[in-house]
């Protein structure tokens, strides 16, 4: 695989950072992931940290690529979800640890994506959106009945509620794992936190992730300081990795 990669974190008008994000690269595949903290539960950062640690070493102890990636995903997602049940099985249900997730998973000149929330996953060429993971969010679900616009969505005040996670109870979260999503060169792939995608539209995500003139770290860059300010004074924590692919 040839590709270029970059992450990108910034602590916004927070008092801590609850997002934990990572790029691990191998010779025969690669993986993206974000976990987001979620702020109104205890131990938000905790629980973004326990489970990418989860993911990450799964990933690093298989062999790759990946033989089912589907089931390696849906595998890993329930992991992560059961470890942080464990760190609140002692709280109150409202107070436990719970985190979002998106996770896209590269080999074989393809993506595979999961996630759990409001973490999206987005494929961009050539300045236009291809596809993005929908968030598992009540906004979502009027969106999908005609109920409100995607542009009405973004200031919706229930925007920022999440109708599943990682952490809390103990039955495995609703998840939603794609099949191969087949990439070209050139295409760039972005997993990012609400706090990244929150107040900007597809299109302006999509021409700001791929312009060619700066480099892939550049235009993460850019994109995390235009989050920032567009949310000002109340940005969340801000949070991306991208990969471009070079080549298969």
């Amino acid at each position: 695989m040839k590709i270029e990669y970059a992450k990108v974190t910034a602590l916004g008008d927070r008092q801590d950072n609850q997002d934990r994000a990572a790029v691990i690269v191998a010779e025969d595949a690669a993986i993206m992931l974000v976990f987001d903290g979620m702020g109104g539960h205890s131990d938000g950062a905790k629980a973004a940290e326990i489970g990418l640690n989860v993911i990450k070493d799964l990933f690093t102890s298989s062999s790759l690529p990946v033989f089912d990636p589907q089931g390696f995903l849906y595998m890993a997602m329930s992991r992560a979800h059961d470890e942080v049940v464990k760190i609140g099985v002692d709280l109150a249900v409202d107070f436990r640890p719970r985190a979002t997730c998106a996770v896209c998973l590269i080999q074989e000149s393809g993506s595979w994506w999961g996630h759990i929330g409001d973490s999206r996953i987005y494929q961009m060429r050539e300045g236009q959106l291809m596809t993005r993971s929908r968030d598992h969010s009540h906004v979502e679900i009027l969106i999908q009945e005609g109920a409100i616009t995607e542009a009405e969505a973004l200031d919706h005040p229930m925007r920022n509620f999440v109708e599943c996670c990682i952490g809390g109870d103990a039955p495995v979260p609703d998840m939603s794992i794609t099949r191969k999503q087949p990439l070209a060169p050139g295409d760039v792939l972005l997993a990012c936190s609400d706090g990244l995608w929150s107040g900007m539209t597809d299109e302006e995500i999509a021409d700001m992730a791929t312009r060619p003139a700066n480099s892939l770290a550049d235009n993460l860059k850019a994109l995390s300081m235009k989050a920032l300010s567009v949310n000002a004074p109340y940005a969340d924590n801000t949070t991306g990795t991208a990969l471009l692919w070079v080549d298969g």
